[in-house]
């Protein structure tokens, strides 16, 4: 059956999650937990940071826009989930689980694109303190946001269309609990080599190059933090860059796992290859929110005041 020609009659199984019946009502409330402190994490993030000028700075920029990446990412695999658990329906739609594929890869990206840019700001601000409120410019902060948003959009068309062009004949059981581009790869009756060659390509330097830059801004700032003279600047800086290099290292960690290091077919290694997914998809995007804010005196104070209704709106960043 060719790919282009498959209606949206044609349906996969998603079958990543435990398929014992007593767990199934604990998978249920664990991820409507996860997903709705996500949610809501993330949002408070975002609405602290428009509504308190004090906050209007590229770092917080930054932040907001992974916490709406964040949002996104999540609700593009967490909500389908739920309803297949609860239904106890795992099938989804040739059209759906595209439609899925694309957005998950966008917005999967786009939190690799992200972080990259954050790491970026960070170096500046601590290695070229005096150039930072030139480089770091309000335009420049838009212009890299909106080439991060525009190079995800074009890697996953690139990797949704080469999807598209595979045929999926009788075994659609796709071993994960949303349709992302190895399992989808594996129960296709068509070449694939194409696409492997693509994602060990194209996915490897979208991964492995922003998360290289990344090592190289955090060398360049830890060598300029070790020159600081005061123990308590060195500290107060640490203290600003560490959240973003525990959520780096969570992150970069379970996707490189996910997608770099080769796996067998073996149900233990299907059962690390879903860890590793839920811990990217689901765990991280929880995680943020409480990593950024808890260690943050401005956005602890920003969440206080928003919580509190004392909030100050403006157009400024």
């Amino acid at each position: 059956m060719a790919g282009g020609n498959q209606s949206s009659v044609f349906e996969f199984l998603l079958w990543g999650l435990s398929e014992q019946p007593e767990q199934q009502h604990r998978l249920f409330l664990l991820f409507l937990w996860m997903y709705l402190v996500t949610v809501a994490g993330n949002l408070l993030i975002i609405l602290a940071i428009g509504t308190d000028t004090r906050l209007h700075t590229p770092m917080y920029f930054f932040l907001a826009s992974l916490s709406c990446a964040d949002i996104l990412f999540i609700s593009t695999t967490v909500p389908k989930a739920l309803v297949n658990i609860q239904t106890q329906n795992r099938s989804i739609s040739y059209v759906e689980c595209l439609t899925q594929l694309y957005f998950f890869l966008t917005f999967g990206d786009m939190d690799i694109f992200i972080l990259t840019t954050m790491a970026y700001d960070r170096y500046v601000a601590i290695c070229h303190p005096l150039h930072y409120a030139m480089v770091m410019s309000r335009r420049c902060c838009i212009i890299l946001v909106t080439a991060c948003w525009t190079l995800t959009s074009l890697v996953a068309m690139t990797h949704t269309f080469l999807i598209f062009r595979l045929s999926f004949c009788s075994k659609k059981i796709i071993p994960n609990f949303f349709c992302d581009l190895g399992p989808l790869m594996k129960v296709s009756c068509s070449d694939t080599q194409v696409n492997e060659r693509v994602l060990l390509f194209l996915g490897g330097a979208v991964i492995l190059i922003p998360f290289g830059l990344i090592l190289v801004s955090y060398i360049r700032i830890v060598s300029a933090i070790l020159r600081v003279p005061s123990a308590q600047g060195r500290y107060k800086t640490f203290s600003t860059c560490g959240a973003h290099l525990a959520v780096v290292a969570l992150f970069f960690g379970t996707v490189i796992r996910a997608y770099l290091c080769p796996s067998s077919s073996s149900s233990s290694s299907i059962e690390e290859d879903t860890a590793a997914v839920v811990m990217y998809t689901v765990v991280t995007p929880l995680l943020n929110p409480f990593i950024y804010s808890l260690r943050n005196k401005d956005m602890q104070g920003a969440l206080g005041r928003l919580l509190r209704g004392k909030v100050s709106f403006s157009c400024g960043q």
